[in-house]
């Protein structure tokens, strides 16, 4: 079981029936839920370098998932990145790939797909 308690995993999405989803399979799953509606308030925040890895909504109000990723990227050391999204486009799937996305989810997903998908990212057992 992950080493939750020192490193937690960050989820960035703005439908909060959806983090209360993904909050609950985290903890289920042994993992230290952290929280944030936006991606303006998840910059307002320090930790994120200490987070095991990051879980993003690529359409969110204000900044989306994708420039939430560079501005973090050009604060310092990047925790792997696992996209979610409700709309499957090409374009968005192309574009997490060349920001070197540990994953790229389209919702619905099961809560197995991502807890695998966390462990294989992460490399937590």
């Amino acid at each position: 079981m992950p080493d939750s308690k020192k490193r937690p995993v960050i989820i960035v999405e703005d439908d909060s029936s959806v983090s209360l989803a993904l909050e609950r399979i985290l903890r289920l799953g042994g993992f230290a839920p952290s929280t944030y509606a936006s991606g303006e308030a998840l910059l307002a925040n320090d930790g994120v370098e200490n987070a095991m890895c990051l879980i993003v909504d690529v359409q969110l109000p204000g900044i989306n998932g994708f420039t939430l990723r560079d501005r973090l990227s050009v604060k310092g050391a990047l925790p792997p990145v696992i996209f979610i999204t409700a709309f499957d486009e090409p374009d968005a799937r192309a574009k997490a790939a060349s920001a070197g996305a540990a994953a790229f989810l389209t919702k619905p997903f099961s809560g197995r797909t991502l807890l695998e998908t966390i462990r294989r990212a992460t490399h937590a057992s």
